[in-house]
C-alpha cells in the first residue's frame, strides 16, 4: 500500500475571495429559508430538507485496525448510540417526483476526545451523498450553484416535476455516452433510486487524526443490497421514499459499514477541489466500522417531524482528529450555523443538541 500523507495545516491553502463567497452563500441560504418557512409556517432546514427516515442503531468501530486507520474516533475499539437521517438534497419539501441527490447524516454519540471549535456536544457527524464529488470546485462555484437553487425554491411543483423528468432524460443521455453531470443531478436530474440501497460519499476531505481521507458509507446486509439499483415507483405517491424506506426497515432493520479512503497523493487527491474523484485503486475504501440498525419505523408522523426538528448535523459537529477541510468545507461551517439558528429562532424553540438516543423523545 501507498504511504498516506501526514496531516499539515498546509494542505489547506485558502483562496483570497472566500470570504465574499460565504456572504453569498448566506444570502442564497437566506432566500431559501425565507421561502420555506413563509410556505410551510415552519422553518425548514436550508438544504436537505425532507427527511424519508430517522432510525437509531449501535455505531461500533472494528478491532485491531493497523495505525493509519486507528485515528481519532477509530483509534480504539467500541460501541457508541448512533442516530441516522436520510433525505434528498433540496431546501424545500417536495413531492418525490422531483428527483434530487440522495444524502444521509450520521450523529454518533458520546464520543470523548478533543472537539472542534464551537462543537461542545460529544457527537461526531458524518455528512454524505450517493455520489464521490462534490458540484462545485470552490466556494465561489458552489455560490453561483447554490444561487440557482435558491431561484428554484418557490417554483410551482408542478413545473418542478416537468423541469426533473427533462433532466432526468439529459442525464441518462450524458451517462450513456460516458459522463455525468453534478449539477443537473442537483437541480433535479438525479435518477429515483431507492435510498438504502445507495453507497454514500462524504464528497470533500476531512483530517484523519494524522493523516487526511474521505468516508463512505456502504450496504451491507442482504435487505439493504436488494435496494440497490432500484427505481422507486413515484407515480401519485408524493412521500413514496418515506414508505419504501419504512417498509424495508420494519421488516428487515440494516447493516452499514463505515470505510475510509486515506490521501496519498497531494497531487492527484486535492483537498481544495472536491469535484476530483480520489482514484480508489491507488486508494480503496477500507472499511473502519459498521452501523446496525434492528428493524424499526424509520418514519411516524406526528413523531419524525418532531425528531426532525430536534436534530442537527454539520460536518463541524466532532473531533478536532476529523476537522473537515478544503474550500468547500470552511464555506460550510457558517452555513450550517446560519441554518440550524434561523430554525431555532423562526420555530420559537432553541435547538438542543441529541446527546443520548432519549433525547430524540424529550
Amino acid at each position: 500500500m501507498t504511504t498516506p500523507i501526514l496531516f499539515t495545516p498546509s494542505v489547506e491553502t485558502p483562496k483570497s475571495d472566500e470570504a465574499e463567497a460565504v456572504r453569498g452563500l448566506r444570502e442564497a441560504f437566506k432566500t431559501i429559508l425565507d421561502t420555506t418557512s413563509q410556505d410551510y409556517g415552519h422553518a425548514v432546514r436550508g438544504v436537505h430538507a425532507k427527511g424519508h427516515g430517522i432510525v437509531t442503531g449501535t455505531f461500533t468501530v472494528k478491532d485491531e485496525l493497523p495505525a493509519e486507520l486507528a485515528q481519532g474516533l477509530f483509534a480504539r475499539p467500541g460501541a457508541y448510540d448512533a442516530v441516522l437521517r436520510i433525505s434528498t438534497a433540496p431546501g424545500d419539501l417536495l413531492d418525490d417526483a422531483v428527483s434530487a441527490p440522495r444524502g444521509v447524516a450520521l450523529k454518533v454519540l458520546g464520543v470523548p476526545g478533543d472537539r472542534l471549535p464551537g462543537s461542545d456536544d460529544g457527537d461526531q457527524d458524518f455528512l454524505m451523498v450517493n455520489g464521490p464529488t462534490f458540484g462545485a470546485p470552490d466556494a465561489a462555484a458552489f455560490q453561483k450553484n447554490l444561487k440557482l437553487l435558491a431561484a428554484t425554491t418557490d417554483t410551482a411543483e408542478g413545473a418542478k416535476k416537468v423541469l426533473s423528468a427533462t433532466l432526468r432524460v439529459v442525464e441518462h443521455a450524458i451517462v450513456a455516452v460516458g459522463g455525468k453531470s453534478s449539477l443537473i443531478s442537483q437541480l433535479g436530474g438525479a435518477p429515483e433510486v431507492h435510498p438504502l440501497g445507495e453507497t454514500y460519499f462524504s464528497q470533500t476531505p476531512y483530517r484523519y487524526g494524522d493523516h487526511v481521507a474521505k468516508f463512505s458509507l456502504r450496504p451491507t446486509s442482504a435487505g439493504l443490497r436488494e435496494c440497490t439499483g432500484v427505481i422507486v415507483d413515484v407515480r401519485d405517491r408524493p412521500d413514496a421514499l418515506r414508505e419504501d424506506v419504512r417498509e424495508t426497515l420494519v421488516e428487515n432493520g440494516g447493516t452499514w459499514e463505515l470505510c475510509v479512503q486515506l490521501c496519498t497523493d497531494l497531487e492527484a487527491m486535492p483537498v481544495e477541489d472536491p469535484t476530483v474523484e480520489w482514484d480508489q485503486e491507488a486508494s480503496p475504501f477500507v472499511p473502519v466500522a459498521t452501523f446496525v440498525v434492528a428493524p424499526q419505523l424509520a418514519w411516524e408522523n406526528g413523531i419524525s417531524q418532531s425528531r426532525e426538528d430536534r436534530l442537527s448535523f454539520s460536518p463541524w459537529h466532532g473531533l478536532a482528529a476529523h476537522q473537515p477541510l478544503g474550500g468547500i468545507n470552511r464555506a460550510r461551517q457558517p452555513m450550517y450555523d446560519y441554518s440550524a439558528g434561523y430554525r431555532s429562532d423562526f420555530n420559537a424553540c432553541p435547538m438542543h443538541q441529541v446527546k443520548a438516543l432519549e433525547d430524540l423523545d424529550a
